[in-house]
């Protein structure tokens, strides 16, 4: 069984940019990345990662990649099916290719944007249908755009993207919108925002490119672009497995060091308990986390006397 200083689950910006630190440190650094570039790779376009005005999502995931490369980071594409605790010092990562023997962990195996399950989410993602207003709003200058969803970050959608639509048309299941009273109130008075109450797409249509939806009256309704603010489900099921303590949303709850609850693992981006959620933020997660279990193997009585 090969022996790793850490070894991340997750290839996206965090778990690249934990790699790519965590070479850079001297550790012995393996990642797995089913999805090299992680979530940030189905964003059309990137704007507000600091330093890079504009890049796309699969330009910016390529080159987190890269990078980690350069430094001599060792990436597998597969994905890992269990991890196991061996004893005090070291964990088990047992993945298609083998079993690797690891002094510390990350978990950055990110979310999943929750889906609506219905004909034209495939063929139209990134051509109109997206699952960032801040990613992609500015792409709708002056345009309808619809919104799916009721809670308080479809309302905060709602109200971001009016900075560049012409108009907003959010698609309510329910008759009620579970947002927060401030988010409401900001709603209601924004002459660019209507709410379809007990309002449901069943379809999304288009040729190339999206141009409309149809709801559950049977009304076909021209949009230019649609957003889903349903939620996202994160991805922690082999932490969980492990004993890694999840919140009630079955994210991984860290402290300010990315620390979990089990020694030398971590838990970098969306997977996460942190309540803003960013390709960069997630990016710094992962550096923090490299830089912890560069000193949990330099600092820890069983690697010191190995």
């Amino acid at each position: 069984m090969q022996e790793y200083d850490f070894v991340i689950i997750g290839g996206g910006s965090a778990g690249l940019s934990g790699a790519m630190y965590g070479t850079r440190l001297g550790l012995k650094t393996l990642t797995f990345a089913d999805m090299p570039g992680g979530l940030i790779t189905t964003t059309h376009i990137v704007e507000n990662w600091p330093g890079i005005k504009s890049i796309s999502g699969p330009d910016l995931g390529m080159s987190l990649y890269e990078h980690a490369v350069s430094t001599g980071a060792e990436i597998k594409m597969e994905k890992v099916l269990k991890v196991e605790k061996i004893d005090d010092c070291f964990y088990k990562v047992i993945a298609k290719s083998g079993e690797y023997k690891a002094k510390s962990i990350l978990f950055s195996t990110g979310t999943v944007h929750k889906k609506l399950g219905i004909p034209g989410e495939k063929e139209f993602e990134n051509k109109g249908l997206s699952f960032c207003a801040l990613c992609d709003g500015a792409f709708y200058k002056n345009k309808v755009v619809g919104i799916v969803g009721g809670g308080d970050s479809a309302v905060k959608e709602a109200l971001f993207l009016t900075e560049h639509a012409s108009k907003v048309i959010m698609f309510v299941r329910k008759d009620i919108l579970r947002a927060e009273p401030i988010n409401i109130k900001n709603l209601e008075a924004n002459p660019k925002i209507e709410v379809r109450y007990n309002t449901e797409v069943l379809e999304l249509l288009g040729e190339e490119k999206l141009n409309s939806v149809k709801l559950n009256s049977g009304e076909i309704l021209p949009v230019d672009g649609i957003f889903y603010a349903i939620g996202h489900t994160a991805q922690t099921d082999i932490a969980k497995e492990l004993g890694v303590a999840l919140n009630e949303r079955g994210e991984i709850i860290i402290n300010r060091k990315t620390e979990t609850n089990l020694p030398r693992v971590y838990s970098a981006g969306d997977c996460n308990d942190t309540g803003f959620k960013q390709a960069i933020t997630g990016s710094a997660e992962g550096v923090t986390a490299s830089y912890y279990a560069y000193l949990a193997c330099n600092e820890n009585a069983c690697f010191r006397q190995k």
